[in-house]
């Protein structure tokens, strides 16, 4: 129990570190400007406050929220049965992992503009970008289970004389979950980063536009503020990611 109170305190003084930081930093560097009264800690957070007191900002959250789910479902759908296949044949691991590797290095923002032309604007391209950022460690993190097995478990299996079907469901997914949820909880991060310059491909909802709208109306302590909820909902979906993987590890 002291152990647990000591890191939560350790990690409540680094974040008393993190807003000192920021405090000196407007002071420094937009004290010429004059614009530290609006990047100050406390001008945001009297932003934020009066933004969670209006009904707009929660409309926001959720169809980015909504964005960040599909995507990740779309990459689930693809990647655990294609990690699933290419972790079992080992054939089939050399034909694609260098092709993986090469399309994994892109970064999905550079696939905007070709996506922007082949479905236009609107959720379509985000869902795209979404599922592609959140793809690769999804099914490279599947594939790696798949080959970490114990391969005890496979013998017995086929010595019960179970069917594929059987196997698959009772002995390898059970055994990769661990490893898909430690590709959901990197795949979140990514997301989570890919999700607001997305959100600047003309759509009108969604925390990227509302940074750009923020953005365009000079309201900086708004920007701001945004820039701080948007750290808070990141932070809040990773802690639930690490929660689910540490509560099925320990099952």
């Amino acid at each position: 129990m002291g152990k647990h109170v000591l890191h939560g305190a350790l990690g409540v003084a680094g974040l008393l570190g993190l807003l000192l930081l920021w405090w000196l930093g407007v002071q420094v560097f937009g004290e010429a400007d004059g614009l530290s009264a609006r990047f100050s800690p406390q001008a945001t957070l009297n932003s934020l406050v009066e933004l969670l007191g209006q009904g707009e900002v929660y409309e926001h959250v959720w169809v980015s929220l909504k964005r960040i789910l599909i995507g990740l479902l779309l990459a689930l759908l693809i990647g655990v049965p294609l990690g699933l296949l290419v972790g079992s044949y080992r054939y089939l691991e050399a034909a694609t992992t260098p092709a993986f590797q090469f399309l994994r290095m892109i970064s999905p923002l550079s696939w905007m503009p070709v996506v922007v032309m082949l479905m236009g604007v609107g959720d379509q391209p985000i869902y795209f970008l979404l599922a592609f950022a959140a793809l690769w460690p999804i099914l490279l993190n599947t594939a790696a289970g798949v080959r970490q097995l114990d391969p005890r478990w496979l013998q017995l299996s086929r010595s019960l004389s179970a069917t594929r079907w059987e196997t698959l469901c009772k002995v390898i997914v059970p055994g990769v979950i661990g490893h898909v949820l430690t590709g959901v909880r990197l795949a979140i991060g990514i997301l989570w980063i890919v999700l607001v310059p997305c959100e600047m491909l003309g759509v009108s909802a969604g925390l990227g536009y509302f940074i750009l709208d923020t953005r365009d109306r000079l309201a900086y302590s708004e920007l701001m503020a945004m820039v701080l909820l948007i750290g808070v909902l990141g932070f809040m979906l990773d802690a639930l990611a690490r929660g689910l993987h540490r509560r099925w590890v320990h099952a």
